[in-house]
């Protein structure tokens, strides 16, 4: 079963990371190993551009579940961006035992 748009077949692989809410981003990021977070960043940063064109064309709020799926792929996509590109590891350095919440979770 296709959960993305045909457009976007090659992310299919990474669907295990189109996480409705933050919560669940920020504890897949914090499971995964850096080899995963890195393959994941490597195969869906650059078709970033591409997705922003094609989400661009429905409403926020009348998404269809493809599209949706796919804004919350990118959701992670953030979410996994700063372990691959700055600190790499997914945890902040020098956090402890911090953790994050979120009270307002992004408009759908």
């Amino acid at each position: 079963m296709t959960t993305l748009p045909p457009d976007f077949a090659d992310l299919e692989p990474f669907t295990r990371w189109a996480l409705e809410t933050e919560a669940e981003r920020y504890a897949k990021r914090l499971s995964s190993t850096m080899g995963e977070l890195q393959a994941f960043y490597d195969n869906a940063f650059p078709r970033l551009e591409d997705v922003m064109v094609y989400l661009d064309q429905f409403d926020l709020k009348a998404l269809p579940e493809e599209a949706k799926r796919l804004l919350w792929l990118c959701y992670s996509l953030i979410n996994a961006s700063f372990p691959v590109e700055v600190w790499r590891q997914p945890r902040v350095p020098d956090s402890g035992a911090a953790s994050m919440d979120v009270v307002v979770e992004p408009a759908v």
